[in-house]
């Protein structure tokens, strides 16, 4: 019986193992003294390069030793700690221990889990292997998504098959070639088909390239509205059913429409796009194809104005606007909306969230399987990277847990924030843990942060009176 740990996989420790591995381990092996090993650990980043991280991830698994490494990640540039958490499995057979990658690289806290990409492809690979990992006796993933890495609607209108029943990852890739990244994410999850999808193993929108050994399927569209309604067109194919609702959204505003992804895979509801002032003709043929679906506009009239909500209304069952001006605001709202079967209705504790910055729109792709699986939730925006906006301060305070007696039995809040500290700042991350955290309640309902863990409320909603009625 061997307890295996990183520190005892020295060179002549790892003859045994593959090669790929043994490099792994020794980009990773902390050298005496303790000072060295930061030194090296602080570097790793730079000498591997993403597709290097990945690797020693996978490494790292393959010998059951999990190693976090964490780079000033509350210090925004100052003083740099890393540590080096070790947790050892006991195990007879290394053979038996490679189980892949699982969202490596990540820094964690009390109540937020960060998927720290340096940019949306790095976080997208990530995301997907979290979400699928290879647990015995677990669904065998059928087919992946590809999406161009300049396309941030060809992911948003993608999520809808990110989540159930499909559960199909979207990953992003080049016009001409693969990121290593999402070439190893791909070989991990290895989709080979089956079901409703064929041989169909990678779906490719816009051009995405997919890596070779993989069958793959083409959506074409030269626009937006074309691609969406590709993606409509597939999710009906493969799941043999209509909507019950569809999110329409603007094609030119990118932190106005990210929230719509989280959405569509945790309900299945598709993503359409629209100008300001134009309904484009394939999301007015999508929207036909389904005239007894309720819709609803994502974003303040800056964004779709009330000409184009006049024009759904006219083919459209019902039409409700739904969101707030600011991109923060509008996703708070969304979080916070329902409508019967539609909307989070996220006003009380107890729930999963992700959180984007709007300058990386594509997150919202990377983000789309975590919001319809673990502890679902919606995706909230920030444009912010090292402040908290007050308003989502405010919203994080609302919904905060408390307990009277017995935190064992509360309820908890969890984030995941997509990006590194460019996208997200490490105080940031530090700041949203806090307010996550359950906290005691006194018998008059205040909580320890003087305000009332789960009270319910929040910003005020820019959306219709009431829903305006049309038909064929």
């Amino acid at each position: 019986m061997t307890d295996w740990s990183v520190n005892q996989f020295t060179e002549s420790g790892t003859r045994h193992l593959p090669l790929r591995w043994r490099v792994a381990f020794a980009a990773l092996r902390t050298p005496p003294p303790i000072t060295r090993a930061a030194d090296r650990l602080k570097t790793l980043p730079g000498r591997l390069g993403t597709g290097g991280l990945i690797a020693a991830g996978v490494g790292l698994i393959a010998a059951i030793a999990v190693v976090l490494v964490l780079v000033d990640p509350f210090g925004g540039g100052g003083k740099t700690e890393t540590r080096v958490v070790t947790i050892t499995v006991a195990t007879d057979n290394p053979q038996q221990a490679p189980v892949g990658t699982l969202g490596f690289p990540l820094v964690a806290t009390r109540n937020t889990t960060r998927i720290s990409g340096p940019d949306p492809t790095a976080d997208a690979a990530a995301a997907a292997l979290a979400t699928h990992p290879p647990a015995p006796g677990a669904r065998r993933l059928q087919a992946a998504i590809v999406v161009p890495d300049d396309d941030w609607q060809a992911g948003i209108a993608a999520s809808v098959l990110a989540g159930p029943p499909t559960r199909m990852p979207v990953l992003i890739s080049g016009r001409g070639s693969v990121p290593e990244a999402t070439a190893q994410a791909l070989a991990q999850l290895n989709p080979r088909g089956g079901g409703a999808s064929g041989d169909i193993s990678v779906y490719s929108a816009g051009g995405a390239s997919v890596p070779s050994g993989f069958h793959g399927g083409e959506l074409h569209g030269s626009s937006p509205a074309e691609i969406a309604d590709q993606f409509d067109q597939l999710r009906q194919r493969l799941t043999k059913s209509e909507p019950e609702h569809i999110v329409v959204v603007s094609s030119d505003e990118p932190g106005y429409a990210m929230p719509a992804a989280a959405w569509a895979a945790r309900s299945g509801d598709p993503v359409l796009f629209t100008g300001r002032n134009d309904l484009p003709a394939p999301t007015l043929a999508a929207l036909r194809r389904h005239a007894a679906a309720a819709v609803y506009v994502l974003g303040p009239e800056s964004a779709v104005s009330k000409a184009v909500v006049s024009q759904i209304a006219r083919v459209s069952a019902t039409v409700q606007r739904v969101g707030a001006t600011g991109a923060l605001q509008n996703a708070i709202s969304f979080a916070r909306y329902t409508d019967g079967t539609f909307g989070w209705n996220l006003n009380d504790p107890g729930h999963g969230m992700e959180l984007a910055n709007s300058d990386r729109p594509l997150d919202a792709a990377a983000a789309a399987a975590l919001a319809s699986s673990g502890k679902w939730g919606p995706l909230l925006v920030t444009d912010e990277a090292n402040v908290l906006p007050p308003e989502l301060r405010g919203f994080l305070l609302d919904i905060k847990p408390g307990y009277s007696t017995d935190p064992t039995r509360a309820v908890y809040n969890h984030i995941w924030l997509m990006g590194d500290a460019t996208a997200i700042g490490g105080q940031v991350q530090a700041e949203i843990d806090d307010l996550a955290e359950v906290a005691p309640v006194n018998a008059g309902g205040a909580g320890s942060a003087g305000s009332s863990p789960g009270a319910g409320g929040g910003a005020e909603s820019e959306q219709s009176p009431a829903p305006q009625k049309g038909g064929q």
